[in-house]
């Protein structure tokens, strides 16, 4: 890696400003999730450790200025409980309040900023804005890899004005990462579903030049299979995207696994009556929703001989029970495979992370990524700014 670590700097009786991922999944002002919290113990254990003023930021939500029902304030016990430590909150980003209660706090001590997209500057990445937060501390950390494809000021401008490195959570994420598709151990095998081939184009594009067997699960399936020629009866696809789906089978230098049967349905509901059949003979008027028990055993077997995989979306309408089976089984599959040491698994995405949760899972792979569109565009090949801004601030300090 190209860039500082938390073990490059010194931080005793430092103030280190901390980019975190804090929006978090919240229902009725509570979090239902705190994976991304709980990513940040690492972090948080060792700036504590080295008696450092910890200045968290982060976004929550898409407001369009101050929003008093998108403040940060509400998870301060969430916090609180996760670092067993206290943790004190300023209603405000930046300015001399901010730099007075940041001066008189202890060494070391733990102070939640407020929301960093009430102010204008953080997502046009206003170099005023990112020089007013720098000026908050010593030393820029960010470990929120899950923001790390937006090119905002906590996130790149920042670096422009103080010492950066990468937290625990961001350098461990990139780690997995570059083992699974810069230097991984081969056979690599990719599972890529969900709705739309239209919104994981580019994915599929990349992983099938990189892979040795690209699985594909999902709707995205039958816009595949439509593409081959197959009637999908009223199976959600993609029409206008035959072509491209065409283009990819033609050109990919992977083996490419497709449904070879599916569960269909009238409806998409947990009562849903199904069935079984081919996937050359699903019905005019039925919905495929899910692969079928013939697929799912072709993708368990190929499991069975990777080195590497990696995960990113369900294979089926999950969210209803009578389609979740195959999603889970695979699930349950990839787990024991990466406790038995028989491959690495990265998986990704937000659905991703729901089916393992479902499968009682989530912490039997090799790593699970929080991000989602970081996560997808690194897998995309794309650049991060957040990294790159990393790589940047890093290489003149070493």
């Amino acid at each position: 890696m190209k860039f500082l670590t938390l073990d490059d700097i010194e931080f005793a009786h430092k103030t280190a400003l901390v980019r975190v991922d804090l929006n978090v999944p919240v229902k009725d002002r509570k979090v239902s999730d705190d994976s991304r919290i709980q990513s940040l113990l690492p972090t948080i254990s060792h700036l504590l450790s080295k008696k450092t003023k910890i200045v968290l930021i982060s976004h929550f939500g898409r407001p369009s200025g101050p929003d008093a029902s998108l403040s940060l304030k509400f998870l301060v016990p969430d916090l609180e409980k996760a670092f067993d430590f206290k943790v004190d909150f300023i209603a405000e980003c930046i300015g001399d309040a901010v730099k007075k209660s940041l001066k008189e706090a202890p060494y070391p001590s733990i102070t939640l900023l407020e929301n960093l997209r009430f102010y204008e500057g953080e997502e046009k990445n206003d170099p005023l804005f990112s020089k007013d937060l720098a000026d908050l501390a010593d030393i820029y950390v960010n470990d929120a890899f899950s923001c790390s494809h937006r090119a905002h000021a906590s996130v790149v401008g920042i670096t422009k004005y103080l010492p950066s490195v990468a937290g625990r959570s961001l350098q461990s994420e990139l780690v997995h990462l570059e083992q699974c598709l810069a230097t991984p151990k081969h056979p690599l095998v990719a599972i890529v579903a969900g709705s739309k081939i239209s919104t994981k184009l580019e994915l599929l594009e990349n992983l099938c030049q990189k892979v040795d067997t690209l699985i594909i699960g999902g709707a995205m399936a039958n816009t595949m299979l439509a593409a081959k020629g197959l009637d999908v009866g009223q199976s959600l696809y993609e029409p206008n995207l035959l072509d491209i789906a065409r283009k990819i089978l033609k050109n990919t230098t992977a083996t490419i696994i497709l449904p070879e049967d599916v569960v269909i349905s009238d409806e998409l509901s947990e009562t849903a009556s199904t069935q079984i059949v081919n996937v050359h003979d699903i019905p005019k008027d039925k919905k495929a929703f899910d692969i079928g028990p013939k697929t799912v055993k072709k993708i368990k077997d190929t499991l069975k001989n990777a080195k590497t995989v990696v995960w990113n979306g369900p294979v089926g309408a999950f969210e209803f029970a009578p389609f979740a089976e195959a999603s889970i089984s695979i699930a349950k599959t990839l787990a024991d495979l990466t406790q038995q040491n028989q491959c690495m698994s990265v998986a990704g995405g937000g659905d991703t992370l729901a089916v393992l949760a479902l499968a009682g899972v989530k912490d039997k792979l090799s790593y699970v990524s929080t991000a989602g569109g970081a996560f997808l565009e690194w897998l995309e090949g794309k650049t991060l700014p957040g990294v790159e801004a990393l790589e940047q601030n890093g290489l003149p300090l070493l």
